[in-house]
Protein backbone atom coordinates (compact mmCIF):
# COMPACT_ATOMS: atom_id res chain seq x y z
CA UNK A 1 0.00 0.00 0.00
CA UNK A 2 2.98 2.23 0.84
CA UNK A 3 4.59 1.67 -2.52
CA UNK A 4 1.44 2.48 -4.30
CA UNK A 5 1.05 5.68 -2.36
CA UNK A 6 4.37 6.72 -3.06
CA UNK A 7 4.30 5.75 -6.92
CA UNK A 8 0.70 8.53 -6.78
CA UNK A 9 3.11 11.17 -5.02
CA UNK A 10 5.71 11.08 -7.44
CA UNK A 11 3.07 10.77 -10.95
CA UNK A 12 1.52 13.64 -9.42
CA UNK A 13 4.33 15.60 -8.77
CA UNK A 14 5.75 14.91 -11.96
CA UNK A 15 2.55 16.28 -13.77
CA UNK A 16 2.05 19.02 -11.51
CA UNK A 17 4.49 21.08 -13.00
CA UNK A 18 3.50 20.99 -16.35
CA UNK A 19 -0.08 21.72 -15.15
CA UNK A 20 0.92 24.52 -13.50
CA UNK A 21 2.44 26.25 -16.77
CA UNK A 22 0.21 28.91 -18.88
CA UNK A 23 0.44 27.34 -22.47
CA UNK A 24 -1.35 28.92 -25.31
CA UNK A 25 -3.10 27.36 -28.41
CA UNK A 26 -1.58 29.50 -31.22
CA UNK A 27 -2.45 27.50 -33.93
CA UNK A 28 0.27 25.26 -34.85
CA UNK A 29 -0.41 21.96 -35.37
CA UNK A 30 2.49 20.46 -38.11
CA UNK A 31 2.20 16.58 -39.28
CA UNK A 32 5.81 16.20 -38.11
CA UNK A 33 9.12 17.38 -37.56
CA UNK A 34 9.56 20.69 -39.85
CA UNK A 35 12.26 21.84 -41.92
CA UNK A 36 14.56 24.17 -40.63
CA UNK A 37 16.76 26.54 -42.95
CA UNK A 38 19.27 28.91 -41.08
CA UNK A 39 18.68 32.84 -41.20
CA UNK A 40 21.94 34.02 -43.06
CA UNK A 41 24.18 35.82 -41.09
CA UNK A 42 22.26 34.69 -37.74
CA UNK A 43 22.22 31.98 -35.34
CA UNK A 44 18.75 31.94 -35.98
CA UNK A 45 16.92 29.21 -38.32
CA UNK A 46 13.51 29.82 -39.14
CA UNK A 47 11.29 26.98 -41.13
CA UNK A 48 9.69 28.21 -45.04
CA UNK A 49 7.69 25.39 -45.35
CA UNK A 50 5.73 26.81 -42.25
CA UNK A 51 2.76 28.85 -42.63
CA UNK A 52 3.35 30.96 -39.46
CA UNK A 53 6.40 33.45 -38.20
CA UNK A 54 7.99 30.43 -36.79
CA UNK A 55 11.78 30.21 -35.71
CA UNK A 56 14.78 28.52 -33.60
CA UNK A 57 16.65 29.86 -31.23
CA UNK A 58 18.83 28.79 -28.70
CA UNK A 59 17.00 25.81 -27.89
CA UNK A 60 13.66 26.33 -28.60
CA UNK A 61 11.28 27.82 -30.82
CA UNK A 62 9.49 30.97 -31.52
CA UNK A 63 6.29 32.35 -32.99
CA UNK A 64 5.18 35.71 -33.39
CA UNK A 65 1.72 35.32 -33.50
CA UNK A 66 -1.64 37.20 -32.42
CA UNK A 67 0.53 40.38 -31.42
CA UNK A 68 2.46 38.10 -28.76
CA UNK A 69 5.93 36.01 -28.75
CA UNK A 70 5.81 32.16 -28.08
CA UNK A 71 8.14 30.12 -27.33
CA UNK A 72 8.34 26.45 -26.76
CA UNK A 73 11.05 23.74 -26.50
CA UNK A 74 9.03 21.14 -28.63
CA UNK A 75 7.76 22.20 -32.38
CA UNK A 76 4.45 21.69 -31.75
CA UNK A 77 3.99 23.19 -28.44
CA UNK A 78 3.05 23.48 -25.96
CA UNK A 79 3.33 27.09 -25.74
CA UNK A 80 4.56 30.19 -23.34
CA UNK A 81 3.87 33.63 -24.06
CA UNK A 82 6.90 35.48 -23.22
CA UNK A 83 7.24 39.08 -22.67
CA UNK A 84 8.63 40.85 -25.09
CA UNK A 85 11.11 42.73 -22.98
CA UNK A 86 12.73 38.78 -22.74
CA UNK A 87 12.64 37.57 -26.36
CA UNK A 88 16.39 37.42 -27.41
CA UNK A 89 17.74 40.15 -29.64
CA UNK A 90 18.74 37.62 -32.29
CA UNK A 91 15.13 36.17 -32.47
CA UNK A 92 14.16 40.04 -32.53
CA UNK A 93 17.26 40.65 -35.73
CA UNK A 94 15.33 38.42 -37.75
CA UNK A 95 14.77 40.26 -41.31
CA UNK A 96 11.13 40.84 -42.36
CA UNK A 97 11.59 38.11 -45.19
CA UNK A 98 11.74 35.28 -42.94
CA UNK A 99 8.20 35.98 -41.47
CA UNK A 100 5.76 33.96 -43.16
CA UNK A 101 2.79 35.85 -42.16
CA UNK A 102 4.29 39.20 -41.05
CA UNK A 103 1.93 41.32 -38.98
CA UNK A 104 0.14 44.58 -40.54
CA UNK A 105 2.10 47.15 -38.51
CA UNK A 106 5.35 45.59 -41.19
CA UNK A 107 3.60 46.83 -44.36
CA UNK A 108 6.20 49.36 -45.79
CA UNK A 109 9.41 48.56 -43.80
CA UNK A 110 12.44 47.04 -45.74
CA UNK A 111 11.67 43.61 -46.22
CA UNK A 112 15.78 42.59 -45.96
CA UNK A 113 15.79 44.46 -42.33
CA UNK A 114 14.12 43.48 -38.75
CA UNK A 115 10.75 44.58 -37.66
CA UNK A 116 11.11 48.14 -35.98
CA UNK A 117 10.31 47.02 -32.58
CA UNK A 118 11.08 49.61 -30.70
CA UNK A 119 8.66 51.73 -32.91
CA UNK A 120 5.82 48.91 -32.14
CA UNK A 121 6.60 49.14 -28.59
CA UNK A 122 8.35 52.07 -27.78
CA UNK A 123 11.10 53.39 -26.01
CA UNK A 124 9.87 52.12 -22.61
CA UNK A 125 10.12 48.49 -24.06
CA UNK A 126 13.70 49.34 -25.92
CA UNK A 127 15.55 50.65 -22.93
CA UNK A 128 13.93 47.47 -20.41
CA UNK A 129 15.12 45.24 -23.07
CA UNK A 130 18.26 46.45 -23.44
CA UNK A 131 18.95 46.58 -19.84
CA UNK A 132 18.27 42.85 -19.82
CA UNK A 133 20.70 42.37 -22.82
CA UNK A 134 23.42 44.52 -21.98
CA UNK A 135 26.51 43.19 -21.60
CA UNK A 136 25.57 40.33 -23.96
CA UNK A 137 28.62 41.76 -27.17
CA UNK A 138 31.18 40.14 -28.68
CA UNK A 139 31.42 37.76 -31.64
CA UNK A 140 27.52 35.88 -32.43
CA UNK A 141 27.24 32.85 -31.08
CA UNK A 142 26.77 29.85 -32.87
CA UNK A 143 23.63 28.20 -33.89
CA UNK A 144 22.42 25.17 -31.26
CA UNK A 145 21.85 22.41 -32.14
CA UNK A 146 18.44 21.22 -33.58
CA UNK A 147 16.85 18.71 -31.22
CA UNK A 148 16.35 16.18 -34.36
CA UNK A 149 15.11 13.30 -32.16
CA UNK A 150 12.05 15.22 -31.93
CA UNK A 151 11.47 13.69 -35.72
CA UNK A 152 10.37 10.16 -34.37
CA UNK A 153 7.11 12.10 -33.47
CA UNK A 154 4.26 13.32 -35.45
CA UNK A 155 0.83 14.43 -35.08
CA UNK A 156 -0.18 11.06 -34.39
CA UNK A 157 2.23 9.99 -31.60
CA UNK A 158 3.56 13.11 -30.32
CA UNK A 159 4.05 13.73 -26.80
CA UNK A 160 2.27 15.70 -23.86
CA UNK A 161 3.97 17.90 -21.60
CA UNK A 162 5.34 15.67 -18.74
CA UNK A 163 6.94 12.78 -21.40
CA UNK A 164 8.62 16.09 -23.35
CA UNK A 165 10.09 16.84 -20.48
CA UNK A 166 11.94 13.40 -19.92
CA UNK A 167 12.43 13.21 -23.54
CA UNK A 168 13.99 16.22 -24.01
CA UNK A 169 16.68 15.93 -20.83
CA UNK A 170 17.06 12.38 -21.97
CA UNK A 171 18.07 13.70 -25.86
CA UNK A 172 19.15 16.67 -25.65
CA UNK A 173 21.93 18.12 -23.83
CA UNK A 174 22.39 21.39 -25.12
CA UNK A 175 22.40 24.49 -22.49
CA UNK A 176 20.56 27.24 -23.42
CA UNK A 177 22.25 30.72 -23.10
CA UNK A 178 19.70 33.12 -22.98
CA UNK A 179 17.12 33.32 -20.07
CA UNK A 180 13.42 33.63 -20.71
CA UNK A 181 10.98 34.75 -17.82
Amino acid sequence: MKRFALAVLLSLAAALPAAAQDYHDIDIDLPGYPEMEPVPESPVYYAPGVDSNYFFFDGLYWDYSAEAWHSSAWYNGPWQIVDPIYVPTYVLWVPIRYYRRPPAFFAGWNAGRPPRWGEHWGRDWQARHNAVFRNRGGPMPAPAPLPIYQRQFTRDNYPRAPQQLALHHQHYDYQRREKTR
